[in-house]
């Protein structure tokens, strides 16, 4: 399942709708993350098609009109990929595939393949795998066209198995395979997270992008995989990090996305088991993406699910280099000030300032304001290892802590 290394650049078109749920400035926000997500998985967006409708058409996702025209310009231009911004039901890809004679792919089908592609040790590819098998398997039919179902008739009756229903249960054996393999690594996970002692636990959270690893390399001097493109990472890395005289674990997770597929929630839980396990988190927040706070929301909302919303949590405002501001002129009368306008000052001066010093502004790339970045943190983890063990305070006498 886990194939493709060589990337070569597919010309691509994206589809998405304009829905009561979901505006035109949302949708367009969407489609620009679909088309980094493309980009990242080794394709080259050309065109986008959107179109207004109460609801998806359950038989081809867009309206018949608009099917139309996307199929006159991929056969025009010579597409090969064509992306829809939500996940298609097997029936609908079977429909799409068959009018537009090109490759099909869903949201959900793109992110399971960049994860596919960046999984490097034997517990992510595991991972991958499951939720690549679980997608697959309601839409084998799709797969199977060229095979007839079992037919009635005369000598047609009897026992007998049709290859459609082998390969489902291939596929659902292979599940269960896949997730008994989780539940040994597990285990191994486990006894590791046990034996590391009483160090304070410390991780990184935080969407895709955000730049968590260019972070974790700078704190723990190490070299973790970092890259401009979604989901570098997705093997939780551990790093022994000593701030001035205290050491700490801390470990670099998977980014976190919208509409993030069920599978893939599911088969990685258990990666997730390091942000359960830690006594602090480092919330890392791309602070130059337009839509910063749509992406705290979404990190809030998976840690809701994995019951981390307790914890203790610093938020790390990264890329301050990168941020930038609309101004008004001053002749200007008519345009309204908006969140688009504020300053790096200003933005402090609203919600961010209920946070108080638990709100850090940094670029990691830069090493901009990093001291304040230690000795917060550094803070933070002796109190914990203090309260917890204070028999131990002795051994980490308070010092100040300098680049």
């Amino acid at each position: 399942m886990l194939e493709r290394k060589e990337i070569a650049y597919e010309k691509t078109i994206l589809i998405g709708i304009i829905t009561k749920n979901q505006d035109e400035e949302k949708l367009t926000e969407f489609l620009d993350e679909l088309e980094f997500l493309t980009y990242t998985a080794g394709g080259e967006v050309v065109k986008r098609f959107t179109q207004k409708m109460d609801m998806p058409n359950s038989k081809t996702f867009i309206g018949t009109g608009k099917m139309e025209e996307v199929r006159a310009y991929v056969e025009e231009h010579e597409i090969g990929t064509v992306v829809f911004d939500d996940e298609l039901s097997p029936a609908q890809l079977r429909n799409i595939e068959r009018i537009l004679k090109a490759k099909i792919i869903d949201r959900t089908n793109l992110i399971l393949d960049i994860f596919a592609q960046r999984a490097q040790t034997s517990y992510a590819r595991t991972q991958v795998e499951l939720a690549q098998y679980q997608y697959l398997l309601p839409r084998l039919t799709g797969l199977w066209t060229h095979l007839e179902r079992q037919r009635g008739g005369i000598g047609m009756r009897g026992p007998g198995e049709t290859e459609i229903e082998t390969d489902r249960r291939i596929v659902r054996d292979r599940i269960s395979l896949l997730k008994k393999k989780l539940q040994t690594i597990d285990k191994q996970m486990a006894t590791q997270r046990g034996n590391r002692g009483k160090l304070v636990r410390v991780a990184l959270v935080g969407y895709t992008n955000v730049g968590k690893s260019t972070l974790m390399n700078v704190i723990a001097k190490s070299e973790v995989f970092a890259e401009n493109k979604l989901f570098a990472t997705l093997d939780t890395t551990v790093r022994k990090v000593v701030i001035g005289n205290l050491p700490f674990l801390l470990s670099d997770t998977v980014g976190f996305i919208r509409k993030l597929p069920t599978q893939l929630v599911e088969s990685f839980k258990s990666t997730l088991d390091e942000v359960r396990e830690a006594d602090l988190l480092l919330h890392v927040v791309d602070i130059s993406h337009p839509q910063f706070e749509d992406h705290i929301a979404s990190v809030n909302k998976i840690l809701g699910e994995i019951d981390c919303t307790d914890k203790a949590t610093i938020m790390v405002f990264n890329k301050i280099d990168a941020y930038t501001h609309e101004t008004i002129d001053t002749d200007d009368l008519t345009t309204e000030k908006t969140k688009v306008h504020y300053t790096l000052e200003e933005w402090k001066h609203t919600w961010m300032s209920k946070i108080g010093d638990n709100a850090l502004f940094i670029s990691a790339i830069n090493k901009e304001n990093m001291d304040e970045f230690r000795k917060r943190v550094y803070k933070e983890v002796r109190d914990i290892h203090v309260t917890r063990f204070p028999y131990n305070n002795f051994l980490y006498p308070e010092i100040i802590v300098e680049e």
